[in-house]
């Protein structure tokens, strides 16, 4: 037998290191017995450092490996994210926007409100009738107060964060709490064995380092799984479409400036623009298809949308290449963060497919070398069917526009251009509401049904409703929508103001749990 025991990580940022805070919070009581995570890292190779958006799930990987989210507010410029506003998207009109919240429609596991939304919402969005959490951004208000303890919620919440201050936040807690061993060390070559998986790396300023499992957290270049192994990479910009970003950040008027607690992402002629509030300044972006604007206009128009703050402001070109590696886990390598894959941040999807992905590495962490094609096939699986569906969801968000101002928007609604699975859901969505476990046939749905709900009923979809669906539980659904209208009222009077409880945690600090 082949023992797992060394792991070998390579590539630092928020891949890197959250990947082995994970595991080594997971194996932690087996470093007595020789298990080691070892972390290779680059002095010359800066982090891309844009993504400043996460899923809830953030939380609980904290939470797990044992961070204070006390220090995360104070370290890493975080603020609170409760979903996401997407402005422009359906029409193209001022008025036109619809909230994607974090928080389920009310009752959700007993009743699917769809159809009452349907058959008469008294003039209300569908997530204002099922949901207080539209209001509550609106409001500018925080998901909780001063006095609800670290990661608990009174509404479900992630949070925006400044990445490059993340990966040195996590590097620190890895390497003093968990036991990771960081290496500085530029990769000059990976070495192989005979039978095709990886011996060792070998760096320019500390030689040869071993391994039984290689992470590859490299970046787009994928040293090891893409160059070295020779996996393929599968592009899907067939399906979506922008592939280059240009970022600026943008500093408040004043301290006391107001934070939105939500994502605003807003549609533009060949793209759309990210605005996320942190709490020393705003980071926005440009998101476009190369193919329908030129960078100029894209840039022009990035400008446009910022005013006269943008005067003087840098901006910063990123390019994007939409797809993932033809398979994830080969051998005694696995890939995590881009150098699996990318796909635009329309629904920061890239860091909870880090936390995910490490978090199965480490459950199912292989014993031995020869139990671990078994678990690799079991991963690239998995990770195949997220992938896919996270795409899927992407471009629901396009393909269910009205706008036919340009040639991207016209584009995108192409039945050639919709994957095959999203087009059949469409179909069965006309006749009946995504609802609990549906349609969706796995644990761990990066994006569960009810996220499906809020993008198609904030867009305007029309599902056919049968009278005798609502006959059954109409009361019920009533009294689901009144229960909303007090929780939100409820809510709506006792949250703080978002850059209020912010300015508390930097001074007193969260209880911990």
């Amino acid at each position: 037998m082949h023992p797992v025991r060394n792991i070998v990580i390579v590539g630092g940022g928020t891949a890197g290191w959250l990947t082995a805070g994970v595991i080594a919070a997971k194996h932690l009581s087996r470093s007595a017995a020789g298990f080691t995570v070892t972390l290779v890292e680059s002095p010359n190779t800066p982090i891309i450092g844009v993504g400043e958006g996460t899923w809830p799930t953030l939380r609980s990987t904290l939470a797990r490996i044992g961070v204070s989210e006390t220090d995360l507010f104070r370290e890493c410029d975080a603020s609170f994210k409760q979903g996401a506003k997407f402005a422009r998207w359906t029409t193209g009109t001022a008025d036109d926007a619809y909230y994607h919240p974090l928080m389920l429609p009310q009752g959700f596991s007993q009743l699917n409100l769809v159809p009452h939304w349907l058959a008469g919402g008294d003039g209300r969005s569908f997530c204002d009738m099922v949901c207080p959490q539209g209001r509550v951004c609106d409001d500018g208000l925080a998901p909780k107060t001063i006095t609800t303890p670290e990661y608990e919620a009174l509404a479900n919440y992630a949070y925006h964060l400044d990445a490059g201050k993340f990966a040195p936040f996590l590097q620190k807690h890895c390497c003093e709490k968990l036991g990771v061993r960081h290496v500085r060390a530029d990769v000059r070559e990976v070495l192989l064995k005979e039978d095709g998986d990886i011996r060792a790396i070998l760096t320019e300023q500390a030689g040869e380092i071993e391994g039984d499992l290689f992470v590859d957290c490299t970046g787009f270049r994928s040293l090891l799984l893409g160059e070295a192994l020779g996996v393929p990479f599968k592009s899907c910009s067939d399906v979506l479409f922008c592939d280059t970003a240009l970022a600026v950040q943008i500093p408040y008027d004043s301290e006391i400036s107001p934070i939105a607690s939500h994502t605003i992402s807003t549609a533009q002629p060949a793209g759309w623009i990210w605005d996320i509030g942190l709490p020393t300044r705003r980071g926005t972006g440009h998101v476009y298809s190369s193919s329908h604007i030129s960078d100029d206009e894209a840039e022009r128009q990035l400008r446009a949308y910022i005013g006269p703050a943008a005067d003087g402001l840098a901006v910063r070109k990123i390019g994007i290449r939409s797809g993932h590696r033809e398979t994830f886990w080969k051998g005694n390598c696995v890939a995590v963060g881009l150098a699996a894959g990318f796909l635009e941040p329309l629904e920061s999807s890239a860091i909870v497919l880090i936390e995910l992905s490490a978090k199965m590495i480490a459950e199912q962490m292989p014993v031995c070398r020869e139990v671990m094609d078994v678990v690799a096939a079991r991963f690239n699986a998995t990770t195949h069917y997220r992938w896919g569906r996270i795409i899927d969801f992407l471009k629901l968000h396009y393909v269910l526009t009205k706008r036919e101002d340009s040639d991207f928007w016209r584009d995108n609604v192409r039945p050639e251009t919709v994957p095959d699975r999203l087009q059949d859901l469409l179909l069965l969505w006309k006749y009946q509401s995504p609802w609990f476990h549906d349609e969706f046939d796995r644990v761990e749905e990066v994006f569960p049904p009810a996220s499906y709900q809020y993008v198609l009923y904030g867009m305007d979809f029309r599902t056919e409703v049968e009278p005798e669906a609502l006959a059954g539980d109409a009361r019920q659904a009533d009294r689901a929508v009144r229960e909303n209208i007090t929780h939100t009222e409820r809510l709506r009077a006792s949250l703080p103001r978002h850059r209020e409880l912010i300015n508390k945690i930097r001074t007193h600090g969260l209880q911990a749990v």
